[in-house]
């Protein structure tokens, strides 16, 4: 659930390499910082921190200065420290990667921005900026992306070196008898050993309620007395979470493409199969009514050959040319196919690689999945986001948390039933059945009391975050107001319409709240 996909995807209808247009380093906010210098690498400004309220024992993070040095061009970036355990900050800390473009204008302070994964880099997505936030709200806050804790830059927690990454995404992800079952097993089980072998002291310590409290102590470091913040699919978790921890210091809150934090394991697997399954109906009535169709000429038959072709690749993948993978298994397959449900513009290059991969040629299928697994075609990968991903979501939501059995029959009877392409892909624990480590600390109730209005953002034919997710979270907040995009693809803001855009400027600069259930 990340929206680095869809930044990738957008770029992608052109197959052209995504180039932000960085946008130029304006006026510092003129109550939080002092412009020191201004070559490469020097330091050019300081943040004054705002420490008022500071929790007991945390007093000499939330005072920290922030130090900016000029970076990667018209940007800013410093290091923000926190303690690696809120229950023991006089411990061991890490230092956080932050980044930002200062507003054109007289600022009016942060937008914090986290564009989802788990595992997706608000570094890069903040130098993203220029493509993902209007030139409005540029115009007006300072946007700052940080890679939240065990992610990219930020003490990342790497299980797998490339080639085992390659070994795990490429295995079978559906297993067909009691021996691939068991190989599929062992590959889960070994990723997590894995990763605690490697990372023993964050295993336990990269969940969203830390990386929430992490936000905070950026907010005082920053100089804000609320927070601003824009955040993307699991991003919306992440603000939420921020949220039921600190009511009181929500400022302008927007939650585009929401995750609904009531629901459990169980409930989230199956809503997204059947997100997966609405986009990839939409896909395949608009390849068929556009003519000419690779995968059939009437919807019914075009939405079976799918699940029949992954399993042709189960039995015998194709060839990828020069790709590192070397042959295009059913697992690369499905992420190929499954990335383009993010974002409508990619639907013609879905048609383009069927069309290739059924007359033998899986590059252009590899070239989806690469794009998904941020890989290059040589095998290395771009950040750790496919590894802190599983990582987060072990300690958000360990295995067997709720009571469930995801692994039983039933369950997987019943995704199949919901999903007929993508529901035995969904179904299961993966690696966090085998999971060393727990969270230190968890969140019962989501309402937020005492907030700010904030602002949720639905698609309704969202695949990654299903819509009804957006309305699950607006009425779980007390103060949640639902706006909605009549569409296709994952996430509304920058990429649907005018509507969906100015609603979302006018909340952000200006405060205007859009009446509950507008629809775009």
């Amino acid at each position: 659930m990340t929206t680095r996909i869809v930044a990738g995807l957008s770029a992608l209808a052109l197959l052209a390499a995504c180039t932000p247009d960085a946008p130029g380093a304006g006026s510092p906010d003129d109550g939080g910082s002092t412009t020191t210098g201004g070559a490469e690498g020097e330091a050019r400004a300081t943040s004054t921190p705002l420490a008022e309220d500071a929790p007991e024992g945390l007093e000499e993070f939330y005072s920290q200065e922030l130090v900016w040095s000029s970076c990667e061009g018209d940007f800013e970036c410093a290091s923000l420290t926190v303690p690696l355990d809120y229950a023991e900050p006089e411990g061991q800390t890490i230092d956080l990667a932050l980044l930002r473009t200062t507003a054109g204008g007289d600022s009016q302070g942060s937008l914090v921005v986290n564009p989802g994964g788990p595992g997706a880099s608000g570094v890069d997505y903040a130098m993203m900026a220029g493509m993902a936030i209007s030139g409005p709200v540029r115009e007006a806050y300072d946007v700052v992306g940080f890679d939240p804790r065990g992610v990219a830059r930020s003490a990342p927690i790497t299980c797998f070196d490339d080639a085992q990454m390659d070994d795990f995404l490429s295995a079978d992800p559906s297993p067909d008898d009691a021996g691939e079952e068991a190989a599929s097993q062992e590959l889960m089980e070994d990723f997590a050993q894995a990763c605690e072998q490697n990372a023993p002291d964050l295993i336990g310590h990269i969940s969203t309620v830390e990386a929430a409290r992490d936000i905070d102590i950026l907010r005082a470091a920053l100089g804000d007395e609320q927070l601003t913040y824009f955040g993307a699919s699991y991003g919306t978790f992440l603000g939420t979470t921020y949220a039921s921890l600190f009511p009181e210091r929500v400022g302008r809150l927007v939650l585009d493409g929401a995750v609904d934090p009531e629901l459990t394991g169980l409930e989230m697997g199956l809503g997204q199969a059947e997100g997966f399954e609405r986009a990839t109906r939409a896909y395949v009535e608009d390849c068929v009514a556009g003519g000419e169709c690779p995968l059939g000429s009437d919807v019914e038959s075009a939405m079976s050959r799918i699940p029949a072709f992954l399993d042709e690749l189960d039995s015998a993948p194709l060839s990828v040319g020069d790709d590192a993978a070397g042959e295009l298994t059913e697992g690369w397959g499905m992420y190929g196919i499954i990335v383009a449900m993010y974002d409508q513009n990619a639907w013609p290059i879905l048609s383009q690689a069927f069309d290739r991969a059924f007359q033998g040629d899986g590059t252009l299928l590899m070239y989806l999945a690469n794009l998904y697994a941020s890989r290059g075609s040589d095998g290395s990968y771009d950040g750790n986001g496919m590894q802190a991903i599983y990582a987060v979501n072990c300690l958000d939501r360990p295995a067997g948390s709720d009571g469930e059995d995801l692994d039983s029959a039933a369950v997987e009877q019943e995704f199949e039933e919901a999903s007929p392409t993508w529901g035995r892909y969904l179904a299961g624990e993966g690696a966090c059945e085998y999971w060393p480590a727990e969270a230190t600390e968890t969140i019962e109730d989501y309402s937020a009391a005492g907030a700010a209005p904030i602002l949720v953002i639905g698609t309704t034919r969202d695949p990654a975050t299903p819509y009804e997710w957006a309305e699950g979270l607006a009425q779980t907040l007390d103060s949640g107001v639902l706006l909605s995009y009549d569409g296709d693809g994952h996430t509304a803001y920058g990429r649907s319409n005018d509507c969906i855009d100015d609603a979302v400027d006018a909340y952000l600069l200006e405060g205007t709240v859009p009446a509950d259930g507008t629809t775009c």
